[in-house]
């Protein structure tokens, strides 16, 4: 990008990008701090306090994400309280599952872990917002930590980035996780991404690097075979889950993406299967509840439980880190959507 001749034709840059600090005013989402972010024709909210997770997620005023029922809100005492926390799980394009349990609510050895962990209502803490020139690219960077702690127990850091410049058509997370306890701790990772109407509908498609699919139930099971598309919602329709098998080049990298025929626009999600090697579908046509949620964990389904049996659990010891990135880019046009096929033929085929 040219600096200079951009900047000749702007009054402020603030008309083609930038971070807002927000606060709202209104019904569960009281006092709640956020960031609004403008590049380009994609905007975006950060939630300062909900683990820097991402909300709002738009293209050329497009809406790309889901909003669940329950709304916009803050922390609230459903959080942690088994089956209710279902009363707090607000969506988004992305929320954030872990530190010690995904998925499923669980007691072990008499020590509740609620549904999804605990990390995706942590508010931030250091957090910092910028938007700057760096040589001939304008960047806007989030970045903060969130912590899970308890006296005698588990002492565990997520640091977060959030970065986007102007004129790519990408959000970039990096995550760095710290274990700063003097034990090894249980470390459960899952990147919940939820995509919503309008993206989401019977024109979207689901394209995958998959190797094999596996129903995760007996009311998944029937529909394994049209795992990659999208049917009208139905009212009272129970949620599909389905566990791929991704391929992955040979640095470890593969990637989820959804693309609608109709709009003509799409996103891809790309990670790192050496860091998170488990992928999952969650497919709800339910009237009300239509989303389709992309998750790629260094954990089961399953859940805790599961890894506990098998001793599987992934475990981080004292004081060591652990860290990942997601990319997450707008899909726009023919040849985008033609790449990205190429893309997961090819990770496919030279796995072979």
């Amino acid at each position: 990008m040219d600096k200079k001749a951009l900047l000749g034709r702007l009054g402020s840059i603030q008309q083609l990008a930038y971070v807002r600090p927000v606060s709202y005013r209104e019904g569960r989402s009281q006092n709640m701090s956020a960031y609004v972010v403008k590049n380009g024709p994609m905007n975006f909210t950060v939630m300062a306090d909900k683990c820097l997770d991402l909300a709002e997620l738009s293209y050329k005023g497009i809406n790309l994400s889901f909003l669940a029922k329950p709304g916009l809100m803050g922390r609230n005492h459903f959080d942690t309280n088994g089956d209710e926390a279902l009363r707090s799980i607000m969506g988004g394009l992305l929320f954030t599952c872990g530190l010690e349990n995904i998925c499923a609510p669980c007691s072990v050895d008499g020590k509740d872990y609620p549904m999804h962990g605990r990390i995706r209502t942590t508010p931030a803490e250091h957090v910092s917002a910028n938007a700057a020139w760096d040589g001939e690219d304008y960047k806007i960077c989030i970045s903060g930590e969130m912590r899970e702690a308890e006296i005698f127990g588990e002492n565990m850091v997520l640091r977060r980035s959030i970065e986007t410049t102007l004129g790519g058509k990408a959000i970039v997370i990096r995550d760095e996780i710290e274990n700063e306890s003097f034990r090894s701790e249980p470390m459960m990772l899952l990147y919940h991404f939820n995509i919503g109407f309008p993206l989401l509908s019977e024109r979207c498609r689901l394209v995958l690097p998959t190797m094999s699919v596996t129903p995760r139930d007996d009311v998944s099971a029937p529909h394994v075979g049209v795992w990659s598309s999208m049917e009208a919602p139905r009212p009272g329709e129970s949620e599909q889950v389905f566990i791929h098998q991704l391929a992955a080049d040979d640095q470890g990298k593969t990637f989820a993406a959804v693309f609608n025929d109709d709009l003509n626009i799409g996103l891809k999600i790309e990670f790192n299967q050496k860091y998170l090697p488990y992928f999952m579908q969650w497919k709800s046509l339910a009237s009300g509840d239509y989303v389709l949620g992309l998750e790629p964990s260094n954990s089961s389904v399953y859940g805790k439980k599961f890894h506990l049996e098998n001793d599987t659990q992934h475990l981080l010891g004292s004081f060591c880190k652990e860290s990942t990135e997601l990319r997450i880019t707008m899909l726009e046009g023919n040849d985008d959507f033609n790449a990205l096929l190429e893309s997961a033929e090819k990770l496919i085929n030279a796995r072979k």
